[in-house]
């Protein structure tokens, strides 16, 4: 049944082709079986019979030209006397089809026109005698043009909830691409934050490597001790970036976070003087400050706030020189936290601390700006007065 059903849906001429055939034939009937009919007239009607049917068959295909067809008929038979039959059906039809379908509005709002007069021009051509007084032909005459404006009611009824569904179809499509849009730009931003986390914790924890590596091999003959504890640190660090970085791996490949003992939690502030401590070891002198009460921030506050800290340190170490020092202050407000990481070295080149940089380093900083911007805060970067370099930030609690 559903295959016959949708046959019929998509050969729609073929199925109207069929009824104008039965159309035709019922029509024919009644004009040859008429007896108020002479045989001038109904010689004269097989036209219209003709032209009505073919608009029957063709009224889905060429419904502009089958209304203008369907039109002349009727003019035809008004001309000529033809009474009313059972082939004047057809007008209510193409009176429904012409207001169901996508034609100039124009054109249906002429059909209902047509519609509206086609009645009264009919009782003035032939007269009517349908009541004791002339009251009741005229009740008579307005009654025989609801079936006209019904036809058209329906057909624009049926066209407006077509254009509804189309619109819904329209939307919906719509927001299917706006959320498949969003989930790339989603997965895209997903990938970046990732990312500025391997880059955090790669750049922190080879550079700490390297540092304790280089002074192992110098004491290696005269202090092994020193050489020893400088080899675990570096065994401790290199643990420690693997377990970050299959965490972040991890995330990357399911999406979402896996608990495991090889997956280590989020830093938070509280890590920073841990971090601190593990730079002191690497050979960097930093001092840290805490001002305010601390207390439990939002996890991406506190993400950021420590990340920013590494990084600066990172950069430290790479950029500052042999003998530069330097210190960490972190100022809790009633409204957010405030960080400050200075210190004394060479500092790095200009283009370093540009957006982007002109050679297309300072990655580091660029990823700072990014983790700010998404908690809704500001950050400062450059050199210091005097020499060395100075990060500053301010994180709110709330994101503006």
């Amino acid at each position: 049944m559903q295959r016959l059903y949708d046959f019929l849906r998509r050969h729609p001429t073929g199925v109207d082709s069929f009824w104008a055939v039965l159309f035709f034939g019922v029509s024919m009937l009644n004009v040859v079986g008429e007896p108020d009919i002479g045989r001038p007239l109904k010689f004269a009607a097989v036209p219209v019979v003709i032209a009505l049917s073919t608009a029957v068959a063709l009224r889905r295909k060429w419904t502009q030209a089958m209304f203008w067809l369907t039109l002349g008929a009727g003019v035809f038979q008004l001309l000529m006397g033809i009474v009313a039959g059972v082939y004047d059906v057809a007008m209510f039809v193409i009176l429904f089809t012409v207001a169901a379908s996508e034609v100039p509005r124009w054109v249906s709002r002429t059909a209902v026109g047509w519609g509206l007069a086609a009645a009264p021009l009919y009782f003035v051509r032939f007269g009517v005698d349908k009541g004791s007084n002339s009251v009741d032909n005229v009740l008579f005459a307005v009654f025989m043009v609801i079936p006209f404006v019904l036809a058209w009611v329906l057909g624009d009824s049926l066209r407006t909830r077509r254009a509804y569904y189309a619109q819904l179809i329209e939307r919906n499509q719509r927001l299917e691409k706006e959320r498949e849009a969003q989930a790339k730009v989603a997965v895209a931003g997903e990938r970046a934050r990732i990312a500025r986390e391997l880059h955090d914790v790669v750049a922190h924890n080879v550079s700490v490597m390297v540092v304790q590596a280089d002074g192992a091999a110098y004491v290696m003959d005269v202090a092994p001790e020193q050489a020893k504890e400088a080899l675990q640190t570096i065994s401790g660090t290199g643990r420690q970036a693997l377990a970050e970085m299959r965490r972040l791996l991890g995330v990357l490949r399911t999406g979402e976070p896996q608990e495991s003992e090889d997956y280590v939690p989020q830093p938070d502030v509280e890590q920073i003087e841990v971090l601190v401590e593990q730079v002191r070891a690497a050979g960097l002198a930093v001092d840290f400050e805490v001002e305010g009460a601390p207390r439990r921030l939002p996890s991406g506050v506190e993400l950021t706030a420590y990340r920013i800290v590494q990084e600066a340190l990172t950069n430290t170490r790479k950029h500052g020189g042999p003998e530069a020092k330097a210190s960490v202050r972190l100022v809790y407000f009633d409204d957010g936290l405030g960080l400050l990481v200075e210190d004394d070295g060479r500092g790095a080149a200009h283009e370093l601390y540009e957006d982007g940089g002109a050679d297309g380093a300072g990655h580091g900083l660029i990823g700072m700006r990014e983790r700010i911007g998404m908690v809704g805060g500001t950050l400062d970067a450059g050199p210091r007065p005097g020499g060395g370099f100075r990060i500053s930030a301010l994180l709110p609690l709330k994101k503006r």
